[in-house]
């Protein structure tokens, strides 16, 4: 225990801190949510703690189990940046276990691209002056 500071956190700290909390409030011990969750002890114990950065299939496994948003898990894993557009179309793409994490973000990327674009567009549409009527 005494290499303790050579342990590099992976930058999952928020949510690996995130599932403990939520975990206390539902007042389930690590081992309860571990079965819940369908993962091991040790493994969701190194995701607490910030050493593993889980998958979006594993968190979703983890959301279901503490009956949460897995968005929620999702931003706070860096996995999701917060979004607008149609909730039901991301939980559906990221609870998708027919494709990879990269395909998700891909497919996300893609989707964030077109909610840019015809922001845009809409904004240059509403600043642009109308032309004069002949009449």
């Amino acid at each position: 225990m005494g290499h303790h500071g050579s342990v590099t956190k992976i930058g999952v700290v928020g949510v690996g801190e995130y599932i403990r909390e939520q975990r206390s409030i539902a007042d389930l011990s690590l081992r309860q949510l571990a079965i819940r969750a369908g993962v091991s002890n040790p493994y969701l114990s190194q995701v607490e703690r910030g050493l593993r950065k889980p998958s979006a299939e594993i968190l979703s496994q983890i959301a279901k189990a503490l009956r949460i948003s897995a968005e929620t898990l999702y931003i706070k894993a860096g996995i999701l940046e917060e979004y607008s557009g149609d909730i039901s179309l991301i939980t559906a793409l990221m609870a998708d276990t027919t494709i990879s994490d990269r395909q998700r973000r891909v497919l996300l990327e893609i989707y964030r691209s077109f909610q840019q674009e015809n922001a845009a567009h809409e904004q240059q549409a509403a600043t642009e002056p109308s032309s004069p009527r002949k009449g």
